[in-house]
């Protein structure tokens, strides 16, 4: 279980770089390893890592994205490891309050994503070390800061938790523009589920037909039916899901009429009783 399929990364509107200065748990890493593979992604930089990529727990926790670890550049500054991206972009959870905000100007991930799929390119995301973060001068090195919504009451969030969130947010902006067009990311998951006209009326009808035969005045039956016709629609079903309902009415509806001694059930509906 969990192994890759035969696929290529996904494609989107800019490339994502990892850049980890001074990660120090190997739990961590491996983690973010794994997160990254999960949505796509491969381009993993360390910069003064204070853990080692081959440390048993990193590649445990890494499962079947190790050769992210592998692959990963090792650099000594920030600079060394952004000389081919042309946008730069922090991590931090240390907001500044009020109005008058000098250094921390920050976005939402989803802006991240709106800004960086403009820009294109390579982008850098940057994260600092655990318990720390970015410093000063590692955020003045960026051009711009992302931070997550977080509960203002415990802001700071894990590290790897931190890349999993904002890696998810950049993969979910390309499922929701490429699913199906992309060779990364087939259409398995329908993105909308639309019911189809024609499938809806049938199953409109199917339900006119059980309430109908259900027994009672004309009124516990007209209740019936538009009960179950709200109920129903309201859950906004999958054409698959409609289809096994309208054969379900129509089994039910059968049952009832040949209960009542109706011969209606021969002749109205697809499916009869043995």
């Amino acid at each position: 279980m969990g192994e890759r399929l035969n696929l290529p990364l996904p494609q989107g509107e800019f490339e994502l770089a990892i850049v980890l200065v001074g990660v120090s748990h190997p739990g961590n890493l491996g983690a973010i390893c794994r997160s990254m593979l999960n949505y796509g992604f491969d381009d993993l930089r360390l910069v003064r890592p204070k853990c080692d990529v081959q440390d048993g727990e990193t590649r445990a926790r890494a499962k079947h994205a190790r050769h992210l670890l592998e692959t990963a550049s090792i650099h000594d500054s920030i600079e060394d490891a952004t000389k081919d991206c042309n946008v730069l972009v922090g991590t931090s959870g240390k907001r500044e309050v009020g109005e008058k905000t000098l250094f921390r100007h920050f976005v939402y991930p989803w802006q991240f994503v709106t800004n960086a799929s403009d820009a294109g390119g390579k982008v850098a995301l940057v994260f600092g070390e655990e318990g720390k973060g970015l410093s000063v001068e590692d955020l003045a090195a960026c051009d711009y800061f992302v931070t997550l919504p977080t509960w203002e009451g415990y802001p700071i969030a894990n590290l790897s938790h931190a890349v999993n969130a904002l890696v998810y947010e950049v993969h979910r902006e390309r499922v929701l523009q490429g699913q199906g067009q992309d060779p990364g990311m087939p259409d398995i998951v329908p993105i909308e589920t639309v019911l189809k006209p024609a499938v809806r009326q049938s199953l409109v009808k199917a339900i006119q037909q059980f309430s109908r035969s259900v027994s009672g005045q004309p009124e516990r039956q007209s209740s019936v039916e538009q009960t179950l016709k709200r109920t129903l629609l309201k859950g906004a079903p999958s054409n698959e899901e409609a289809t096994r309902l309208i054969g379900a009415f129509v089994e039910a509806t059968s049952a009832l009429e040949f209960s009542q001694g109706d011969d209606a059930w021969k002749k109205e509906h697809r499916r009869k009783l043995k």
